[in-house]
């Protein structure tokens, strides 16, 4: 099919790699693979894609090589870069995260940004306690690891001193029963599962003791994870979604780079084949609540699976007992869906760029909150 796009895979040198070319099974021709080698390798990686001459480059870019790849991104119009720089505008900082639910209005819980100290240190002098203080630069899970609850101002500015979190990210704690990890492609969720913290813990991290599971996913929790990854116009995507104690929801962390058992990978392969060949290649299909039945597998056996594939011919869906698994020829409100290319930059650097760990502005304005999500007025 020589009329199709010329794909490139893009790696980074000591990261790790989100997809291979096996993820792609069924695309006929060869896929390209570039490296971005850090230091001064901009202009170098911006002449092999040209003499490449990929159409469209495929990865994550992690948060400390986003500015860079804007600028690459710029300078290679021609290229279509998936996911784009906006939709992975979130998985730069915590901040980013906060800004994109502030202009779609999707709830998040009470956020404090500051960009200057003793203006966060006045801050933590008058508001209320506990605090969950995040490393706001780049993904800030990590485990759990640089999430921290703080329950006094003194704390609060120990933590910042000893860690040098910058710009001051804090948000009100807020009651967790739990929170459910969504992820998406085409904005269909694919899998979902509940994460629980350990009796008498907050966390929810599996690395931190928290338990997880894949049943009764609620539907509101599939629908503000959809809305978000339309928000972001994600070819694939992952939320996290508190859910409150009294029953509300709100968005922790979202981002296209996340964990993924390698099949969901493969998922996401097809999926793109399907999209960037414009139909040429058959369109996936990924059942809705799949994640139900896979889930009753051992996570070491999901490890290890690949191409998983399921049949919209019901007739031969029927157990042994006759059982059928309903609806399975349904998308139940949720089509895998085409996402286009953009057409202007959404999020430009020259208005949303702040650099960590260098030099703060002379001004700063408190990020304060009304209602149940967060509303900045920070201006870069």
């Amino acid at each position: 099919m020589s009329d199709l796009p010329r794909l490139g895979l893009l790696y980074l040198d000591h990261v790790l790699q989100f997809f291979a070319p096996s993820n792609f099974k069924g695309w006929p021709d060869k896929i390209e693979i570039v490296t971005y080698h850090w230091g001064n390798d901009k202009e170098r990686f911006i002449r092999e894609v040209r003499r490449k001459k990929i159409d469209v480059l495929i990865g994550n870019i992690p948060a400390t090589a986003y500015e860079t790849f804007r600028g690459i991104a710029r300078e290679l119009p021609e290229v279509r870069f998936v996911p784009s720089l906006d939709t992975q505008f979130p998985n730069k900082s915590k901040e980013n995260v906060t800004r994109l639910c502030e202009k779609y209005d999707i709830p998040i819980p009470p956020t404090h940004i500051f960009y200057d100290k003793n203006e966060a240190y006045r801050y933590l002098d008058r508001t209320t306690f506990p605090k969950i203080i995040k490393k706001s630069y780049g993904p800030s899970n990590y485990g759990g690891y640089f999430v921290h609850k703080v329950d006094t101002a003194a704390e609060a500015k120990a933590l910042f001193d000893a860690k040098g979190y910058f710009p001051f990210y804090m948000q009100d704690f807020v009651p967790m029963a739990a929170d459910i990890r969504v992820m998406l492609i085409g904005h269909r969720p694919v899998c979902a599962f509940w994460r629980r913290p350990a009796d008498g813990g907050w966390l929810t991290n599996t690395s931190q003791g928290g338990n997880m599971d894949y049943a009764d996913v609620p539907q509101e929790v599939l629908d503000l994870s959809v809305r978000v990854s339309k928000a972001t116009k994600a070819e694939y995507f992952a939320c996290d979604v508190a859910v409150g104690k009294d029953g509300s929801l709100s968005i922790l962390e979202c981002a296209t780079a996340f964990a993924a058992f390698p099949y969901i990978r493969d998922w996401i392969g097809q999926y793109l084949v399907w999209l960037l060949s414009e139909g040429k290649v058959r369109k996936p299909w990924i059942p809705l609540y799949n994640w139900e039945e896979l889930g009753k597998m051992s996570s070491h056996v999901l490890r290890r699976m690949r191409h998983i594939h399921f049949d919209q011919d019901t007739s031969l869906c029927a157990s042994e007992t006759g059982e059928m698994y309903q609806d399975f020829d349904e998308e139940q409100g949720y089509p895998l869906e085409v996402i286009t290319p953009r057409d202007s930059e959404e999020w430009p650097s020259e208005h949303w760029q702040r650099t960590p760990l260098e030099s703060e502005p002379e001004t700063s304005t408190e990020c304060d909150t009304s209602g149940n999500h967060a509303v900045s007025r920070t201006q870069p």
